[in-house]
């Protein structure tokens, strides 16, 4: 009787959770927040302390959701926390992100794939998974290379027999990379925006 208590409250909290998050992401692309770094910005100012939690929930989203653009957020981030902790907040809600990605793949299959990622993307790439070796190769360097669909490669890696150790090592090391690319590559390119105009 307890057990089946307490699934009920998990069942419960876990649709209360999804409400929330969906009314969030509604009042959130309604005012920009996710298109406007300017509108971000002055968003997590208001939270004091609670700002970096909150910006992480919101890299956690970024990559489990692939409709917010990873290239608004990630240059956020630096701008509102500083470069360390900016790229260590970037980091957590993006390895949180990831992480999830991979076990929803694993739990759901192709098909919740399929809803969440770009279709054309996901038939290009859906085929390599047959080939564990190579997978793991190419999983390994779209970690590392800046313009790959790191999201999209994190799902097909739970729909592949690649071992967790593995996907978890090459996010790990990888991901660094990647975000000080974005992160330095699109301020330097607003910065040379701001300058011209």
């Amino acid at each position: 009787m307890a057990k089946v208590q307490s699934r009920t409250v998990i069942n419960g909290l876990n649709i209360l959770g999804t409400i929330g998050a969906g009314i969030f992401l509604i009042w959130a692309f309604r005012v920009n927040l996710f298109t406007n770094p300017e509108v971000m910005r002055h968003y997590l100012d208001q939270f004091g302390s609670w700002a970096g939690p909150l910006f992480i929930f919101i890299q956690f989203i970024q990559v489990v959701l692939p409709i917010i653009p990873g290239a608004i957020t990630i240059p956020v981030g630096i701008l509102v926390f500083g470069h360390v902790n900016g790229f260590l907040l970037n980091f957590i809600g993006i390895m949180i992100g990831s992480v999830t990605n991979y076990y929803l793949a694993k739990r759901y299959g192709r098909p919740f794939v399929k809803t969440m990622v770009n279709e054309k993307q996901y038939n290009k790439y859906i085929g390599k998974i047959e080939n564990s070796r190579l997978f793991d190769r190419l999983f390994t360097f779209g970690m590392f290379f800046p313009i790959s669909p790191a999201d999209l490669l994190c799902y097909l890696a739970g729909l592949s027999n690649m071992s967790f150790k593995h996907f978890f090592l090459s996010l790990f090391f990888g991901k660094p990379f990647t975000l000080l690319a974005y992160s330095y590559g699109l301020l330097f390119v607003l910065n040379i925006f701001e300058h011209l105009f």
